[in-house]
């Protein structure tokens, strides 16, 4: 049970009962003076809001064994609870073991079930509370003569809450076992902190150890290098800085979504199983269940013929765009690509719009506007965990940030930015010129020195661009697009999609593919076809812009690169 409140459960009516009861049990309810166990809080003291009306609760008695003041304990037995908030009803069904792991209190004709606060709740308290209830994992802990102190962190936030256990309560004895990564549970009651830095504390009057940690616990309070937390990718999400990272992580792709629903744009789930290569690099999984060399007989595949796992859902969201006009999706997508950079993943999460009746133009427009609502977005909801980048990862994230969020994007054509990277008189590592793809370098010169914005440059030359960007009426350019941004460089890359059917059978000649390959793709030119375009976003590679983070193995849960998928 999550949240913060308390269940009222009136057991004077109703019932529930044991699946295949029978000659075996009879019916029993807890009678007025059975008691649920537990010790009673100051039920005067606590807000009207923080219980609720529920029914019924049920107890079972067995010929052979009495469970008198709790409900029999069994996998299948359940109740439904009545919840009332204010004028609004609704109901919802927990599983009795659930409900007795939780504490109980009899207070009269009731039963009080405390629920889990969470620690970030804890700490935005407006007003001291009697009775809480936290469970989390310890930070670590000081004792003090008559008096120990433990830090705890469930995960919710930045910040750990301050226990504060004197001798005397319930548990005490377990003190020594609460070591850092130990899991507990404690009870207490929140009151001001006297403490600097630090707004409420709980004074403790029940604590439980749920699960010890050894002295071989790794993330003890020092610091640790993000090379040595990849090799404990499955507990690097209990540190502060990984634990602020997934945290932003959550948030931004909630804010993802937001961002096209308010534009009424249709959330699609495309392919990850896929017969396209749709970036035609050819650096894709193949998906085979046949033994030995698999492409010498592709019909007698699963599918039927050559499968992968996906590069991109554009070629599909293309098709529903030109049924549902603005679509997007948000989903893994794979490369083979045998890359160790820092910027490289084999597999990352891909944000792929797609607008029928649109032209290169409204791409560029929609591209910017979506990075400057992400950069505001981290600005005013995530200032905890960003204050933390800008600390330990990158010092100048915010002022980044908000360069980005406040100046409008310059828009330059490719051999416009070719010609100043060529004429600025800076060495770089990589070489510049046109018909060469822009690397991190260039785009970074771009943004940070000579436009001192962020930077959008477009129409690219046709031959470093795939085959389905539409080309330009000079026959060498197509209509693509790169968002750049101060200290990434490209975040997003996009194109007016090629609407005209003979002419991306031309393209498709162009770059060695088979029409045959692409024919339902073909299909959307010959039935109705309208001008289109759309745009990818790494998300990996956006989460490393908004919080300084500089490899995308520190952005992604378990991250997959070449020769490493141990996670």
């Amino acid at each position: 049970m999550c949240g913060g409140a308390a269940w009222q459960i009136d057991v004077d009516d109703g019932f529930v009962e044991p699946p295949g009861a029978g000659a075996g049990f009879e019916r029993k309810q807890l009678g007025q003076g059975e008691s649920a166990g537990g010790h009673a809080p100051n039920l005067e003291k606590m807000p009207a809001r923080h219980t609720v009306a529920v029914v019924p609760l049920l107890v079972g008695l067995s010929k052979n064994r009495q469970h008198i003041g709790r409900p029999f304990v069994g996998s299948g037995y359940s109740m439904t609870v009545k919840i009332r908030d204010g004028g609004r009803e609704s109901k919802r069904r927990f599983g009795l073991n659930l409900l007795l792991r939780t504490p109980a209190f009899r207070v009269g004709k009731r039963l009080l079930i405390m629920q889990r606060t969470l620690v970030k709740d804890a700490l935005h308290s407006r007003t001291e509370r009697e009775s809480l209830l936290v469970q989390g994992w310890v930070r670590t802990r000081r004792d003090s003569k008559g008096f120990s102190f433990v830090e705890l962190n469930d995960g919710s936030c930045l910040a750990n809450l301050q226990v504060v256990v004197d001798a005397g309560a319930s548990g005490a004895e377990q003190l020594a076992d609460f070591t850092t990564g130990a899991s507990a549970v404690v009870e207490g009651k929140l009151v001001p902190s006297p403490a600097s830095g630090q707004k409420w504390e709980l004074h403790a009057t029940r604590l439980e150890l749920v699960g010890r940690a050894d002295a071989s616990y790794p993330l003890q309070k020092k610091g640790h290098s993000l090379e040595f937390l990849r090799t404990i990718a499955h507990l690097r999400p209990r540190s502060n800085l990984f634990g602020a990272i997934f945290r932003t992580r959550s948030r931004l792709a909630f804010t993802v979504h937001q961002f096209f629903q308010q534009r009424d744009f249709v959330y699609l789930h495309t392919p990850i199983i896929t017969a396209s290569d749709c970036e035609g690099a050819g650096e894709m999984f193949r998906v085979t269940t046949l033994p030995g060399k698999s492409e010498d007989k592709p019909e007698a595949d699963f599918f039927g013929r050559p499968t992968y796992l996906t590069v991109s859902g554009q070629l599909e969201a293309e098709a529903f765009a030109c049924a549902l006009s603005n679509v997007y999706t948000f989903g893994p997508t794979f490369r083979a690509e045998n890359s160790n950079t820092a910027r490289h993943a084999a597999e990352f999460w891909m944000i792929e719009p797609e607008m029928a009746f649109c032209d290169l133009a409204g791409d560029m427009a929609l591209g910017e506007e979506f990075i400057k609502a992400m950069a505001r977005f981290i600005l005013e909801q995530c200032s905890e965990d960003l204050a933390l980048f800008a600390k330990f990862v990158e010092k100048g994230v915010i002022e980044r940030l908000k360069f980005v969020a406040d100046r409008p994007f310059v828009r330059v054509p490719y051999a416009e930015a070719v010609a100043i990277l060529q004429q600025c008189g800076k060495q770089f590592e990589l070489p510049v010129g046109y018909g060469l793809n822009l690397q991190s370098a260039h785009e970074r010169f771009l943004t940070e020195e000579h436009f001192k914005a962020p930077v959008t440059v477009f129409n690219y030359p046709r031959e470093i661009k795939p085959f389905y960007m539409r080309l330009n009426d000079d026959g060498m350019t197509v209509a693509a697009m790169d968002v750049l941004v101060p200290g990434v460089g490209e975040v997003i890359g996009g194109a007016q999609r090629e609407e005209r059917l003979e002419q991306l059978r031309e393209n498709l000649k162009y770059r060695h593919l088979k029409p045959e390959d692409y024919q339902w793709y073909l299909d959307l030119r010959r039935y109705g076809t309208v001008p289109h375009a759309g745009f990818g976003v790494g998300f990996e590679r956006l989460l490393m812009f908004l919080t300084g983070v500089a490899n995308i193995r520190d952005v992604i849960p378990s991250p997959r690169t070449p020769g490493n998928a141990a996670f």
